[in-house]
């Protein structure tokens, strides 16, 4: 999740805080359930990173039965501040809970400098209109299995969906798809922000699990820009790709779905 109030950036201190990959690590070694991770987590808040977690505790889920309390807590992180909260209910109520680099927490929302932004450019940085958050409200329904959950989290049709037009020339982009291609966009496009143009940026992977393979901590996991609904990646025809190193990488990152176990 963007900062974009730099009024905050004076709670980023070089003393007394802890790295935010650093305070998950922790988390995940202390914790007893989804509170205490999100307790543990907000010790010493450095305010880098500032990203949305969602905490799923198993323990609590019964396939077939209904969601019970404490089954899905959430965190959100700004420099000095970090909002949690039990939002079983509402993943009850959805049946889904989406997340997509926007705060759910009006708190956050507002101090993270986002309803300036909504006020200028519009919806697209709002939480409940931005182009993810209304393909994930038309979508979640035809996730059935771990593999059409990987399809979704890997989408991008983004010349033909509706929720991908924008006041663009062409008029859509590669950005407004649950996995951003914005590598597709044209040089010459035009745009009303950044945001949507064309820049060496979007998706590089998806991962999913589900209450068997979770048992046996195992996941799902495919590497580099989605092309289920566009072309493969390939270094050799980028524009940019004299500029931008990739030493060691392949050319084409066409690759298959691949089942990992962890190994502790």
């Amino acid at each position: 999740m963007l900062n974009n109030n730099p009024a905050l950036w004076q709670y980023v201190q070089p003393e007394g805080q802890v790295m935010e990959w650093m305070r998950g690590i922790m988390a995940n070694r202390i914790a007893i359930d989804g509170e205490s991770w999100t307790r543990q987590f907000s010790l010493y808040n450095s305010g880098t990173y500032n990203n949305q977690w969602m905490i799923v505790d198993y323990n609590l889920f019964t396939p077939g039965s209904s969601i019970k309390p404490n089954t899905l807590w959430v965190s959100e992180q700004m420099p000095g501040y970090i909002e949690n909260e039990d939002l079983s209910d509402l993943l009850l109520l959805q049946t889904y809970f989406p997340s997509y680099n926007t705060p759910y927490f009006e708190n956050i929302f507002n101090m993270s400098g986002q309803p300036a932004y909504v006020e200028k450019y519009g919806d697209w940085f709002s939480y409940d209109k931005t182009a993810r958050a209304l393909i994930f409200a038309r979508d979640h329904i035809k996730v059935k299995d771990i593999e059409s959950l990987l399809k979704l989290m890997r989408y991008n049709d983004f010349k033909n969906d509706p929720f991908a037009r924008c006041e663009c020339e062409p008029p859509y982009t590669g950005e407004n798809g649950v996995s951003a291609r914005s590598d597709l966009n044209p040089a010459n496009g035009t745009y009303p922000f950044s945001t949507l143009a064309r820049k060496i940026h979007g998706g590089i992977d998806a991962k999913g699990t589900n209450y068997e393979m979770f048992k046996n901590y195992r996941i799902l996991a495919v590497s580099g820009p989605t092309h289920d609904d566009q072309p493969i990646f390939k270094w050799s025809e980028l524009e940019e790709a004299d500029i931008i190193p990739h030493y060691g990488h392949p050319d084409e990152w066409n690759f298959p779905v691949v089942e990992h176990e962890w190994i502790w």
